[in-house]
């Protein structure tokens, strides 16, 4: 009679440490992918303007706010200031903010109200440029437009990206020197590198984190 080449029981431990090995390293891949998402949200600060509504009227009016808000910010803001620089300077003048939107606003004959504040607040997985700032808690300026359930539109404050042309699709040289001296060669390397890998675990984490909040909820 011939002995089986494999007994039940090697087979069983097989499949069993097969699973462990997946399992560890996708929890290893998960939670690595997570301190670097973590890691990066910590040195950016960000600006986002929400639309009243999804109506192309509300579309362009936060365009119009838009300029009006980073023409005033370009008075304010030095290239060579830091995280901390940058968002003392927003929190201090939240006010003046609101006053430059809601005169925006007027203007175009709109009576919206404007809500403004500086705070921690969760955003998705958003490619900005050529680059991709993984989902996570970000320190922002936030203005809201009215019932603030249109699309937004956002920008890198720290570092100063705000005033590249996104349409290109393409940081610039100079916005690539902004990011290499206020972030690591390794997390320019995740936010900028041509393969998915890194965008598939931050879209991983995101899936995963709305799962967790609507449990908690």
């Amino acid at each position: 009679m011939k002995s089986k080449l494999f007994s039940f029981d090697f087979i069983v431990k097989w499949i069993f440490l097969s699973i462990f090995l997946f399992l560890f390293l996708f929890f290893s891949s998960f939670y690595y992918a997570k301190y670097v998402s973590s890691n990066i949200s910590s040195k950016i600060f960000r600006l986002h303007i929400v639309a009243n509504s999804d109506l192309a009227t509300d579309q362009i009016l936060k365009l119009k706010v838009r300029d009006a808000v980073l023409k005033y910010m370009n008075s304010l803001i030095d290239t060579s200031m830091t995280k901390d620089e940058i968002t003392k300077i927003a929190t201090k003048n939240l006010s003046e903010f609101k006053t430059i939107a809601l005169n925006t606003l007027n203007e175009y004959g709109y009576n919206y109200d404007v809500s403004v504040e500086v705070g921690n607040f969760f955003f998705p997985t958003k490619k900005y440029g050529n680059a991709y700032f993984p989902d996570g808690n970000y320190d922002a300026l936030n203005i809201k437009i009215g019932s603030a359930s249109g699309h937004n539109w956002w920008c890198v404050m720290f570092p100063p990206l705000c005033f590249i042309d996104t349409q290109s699709g393409v940081l610039s040289e100079e916005s690539e020197n902004y990011l290499k001296n206020n972030l690591s060669d390794e997390d320019i390397n995740i936010i900028t590198q041509e393969n998915n890998s890194y965008v598939l675990k931050f879209k991983t984490i995101e899936i995963i984190n709305n799962i967790w909040r609507s449990n908690v909820k």
